[in-house]
């Protein structure tokens, strides 16, 4: 029992201390070889720590002379190494003109024995087997990995448009025979068929969409039982939203055509992007350009008041640098017609008839009786507002069949589709007449009758009153209307007469 009890503990003991000088990328006497894979583009980091307790006995302190010394092996033995990246003892530092300045290594790191070496981006030539040489004192430690490089590229180049046939390839440095390659979208599998050909490792998309657009990742599997994967984000210009979109909009009422680019044309270098609408209609060509603005992504077509004629497909172009990419954005118009042309007489049957021009199949129609606020404009695009407590129904056709006062307002005609609400528009309904408990034949009848009545009254009263008024200023004794008025003589005359006949006497 003794003797099995010290073999643990010698065992124990030398692993123990073997963890403590050796650290991955650390040969003891000899060199321990590393494999790094890396994709190109990327960055790659080629690991070498070396134990602070082998190289000094105070490992918070490095000595003062170290230096590294990173060499690439060439494909061949033959091929004598070269230089990569050398530090040297005073901190000066050199590196191969191939490869600068893409390659470093951190001073900080250096302190805790970490000559680690990155690669920063990584090419496909830099490929192969590097080895660090690690000097201090009057030692040599080394460390050697192997860097293998995967390839990802991608036919056309970017940037790749949409509907256009392009070709992912994927392959590697390793020397083994491929044996499988399997390909990834968004970490879901991909079936090689329809619109995805693979072969030889690579794999065509016939007509990418949109859709297609996000991370693919290559799993390469090699007759030795390697498996190597890379990853590429495929980035596709093309446009935001629906695939064929449809604008409704009211008949009378401002519509905007969307047309939006899914990245920025300067996200890709390109700084040239013109854009131009058009619509054939009744045999004839219309075009709108747009003006050219490179820092933005969308150009929509700006309608001011559209009517049923205005319904119909548009097209939207878009040149980028070389490439023109194009859309088809159709506008379907609603609209409103009632059966009775002009003001409807209380008591009249009306309909009205909701209809959509370049109906896609799937829409539905709903009314709802809003509120009797006058509007600006007889047909309008219909806001959003709290509809509880007034009445709706379902279908393009409103019937009412004997119209009264309360029917009076605004009738709103929604149109909706699988996704929601895609459009409205209004009906303001005007009603003439004054009396709801009659029909307006007799309404209008009585109406005439007692204007008639009124006036024969009215006529009546004044002839009355013009008679009464004419015999109360007639006198009573109508005989003296005849007579002749007599001047009667004043005070003064009657004296002076009286004076005259006395002295008359008197002589």
């Amino acid at each position: 029992m003794r003797p099995v009890f010290l073999v643990l503990f010698l065992t124990f003991t030398l692993l123990a201390f073997s963890a403590g000088h050796i650290l991955p990328g650390v040969a003891e006497g000899e060199s321990r070889e590393q494999k790094v894979w890396a994709t190109v583009g990327s960055s790659a980091i080629l690991p070498c720590h070396l134990s602070p307790r082998k190289m000094w006995k105070n490992w918070k302190q490095v000595p003062v002379k170290t230096s590294v010394l990173w060499k690439r092996h060439g494909a061949s033995a033959h091929q004598e190494p070269h230089m990569v990246l050398e530090v040297g003892y005073s901190g000066l530092r050199k590196t191969a003109l191939p490869m600068r300045p893409r390659v470093s290594v951190q001073d900080s790191a250096l302190r805790n024995g970490n000559f680690s070496l990155r690669i920063n981006p990584v090419r496909s030539e830099d490929a192969g087997l590097y080895e660090a040489q690690v000097a201090y004192d009057t030692k040599v430690q080394s460390c050697q990995v192997e860097l293998g490089v995967v390839t990802v590229t991608l036919s056309p180049s970017s940037p790749v448009v949409e509907n256009e046939q392009l070709l992912l390839s994927c392959n590697s440095s390793h020397q083994a025979s491929l044996v499988e390659t399997c390909w990834f979208h968004n970490e879901c599998p991909v079936p090689t068929s329809g619109t995805f050909c693979s072969s030889h490792g690579g794999l065509s998309i016939l007509r990418p969409a949109m859709s297609d657009a996000g991370s693919w990742c290559c799993q390469l599997r090699y007759s030795d039982n390697e498996i190597i994967s890379a990853t590429y984000n495929l980035q596709i210009l093309g446009f935001d939203g629906p695939t064929n979109p449809v604008v409704y909009a009211a008949a009378g009422s401002a519509a905007d055509l969307p047309c939006t680019l899914s990245y920025l044309p300067s996200a890709f270098g390109i700084n040239v992007v013109t854009a131009r609408w058009s619509r054939l209609a009744g045999g004839h060509l219309q075009d709108w350009g747009i003006p050219q603005n490179s820092s933005s992504k969308s150009f929509p077509l700006q309608l001011p008041a559209v009517g049923p004629g205005d319904a119909g497909q548009y097209h939207c172009a878009v040149s980028v640098g070389s490439k023109t990419i194009s859309r088809d954005v159709t506008l379907a118009v609603v609209t409103v017609t009632p059966s009775i042309q002009g003001p409807v007489s209380e008591g009249s049957h009306l309909l009205l008839i909701c209809s959509l021009t370049h109906r896609q199949g799937h829409e539905r129609f709903q009314w709802k009786h809003l509120d009797a606020a006058p509007t600006n404009s007889k047909l309008a695009v219909a806001n959003s507002r709290n509809l509880e407590g007034h009445t709706s129904q379902t279908g393009p056709t409103l019937e009412i069949p004997r119209v009264s006062q309360k029917d009076t307002g605004i009738w709103e005609c929604s149109v909706y589709g699988p996704e929601g609400r895609l459009g409205a528009v209004q009906y303001e309904l005007q009603i003439t007449g004054a009396q709801i408990s009659s029909p307006p034949t007799i309404f209008s009848g009585q109406v005439t009758f007692g204007l008639t009545l009124t006036l024969f009254f009215l006529l009546t009263v004044c002839v009355l009153a013009l008679a009464l008024q004419k015999r109360a200023r007639s006198p009573p004794f109508p005989a003296l209307e005849g007579m002749v008025a007599v001047t009667v003589p004043n005070k003064k005359e009657v004296e002076e007469n009286q004076k005259e006949k006395i002295q008359q006497t008197e002589c």
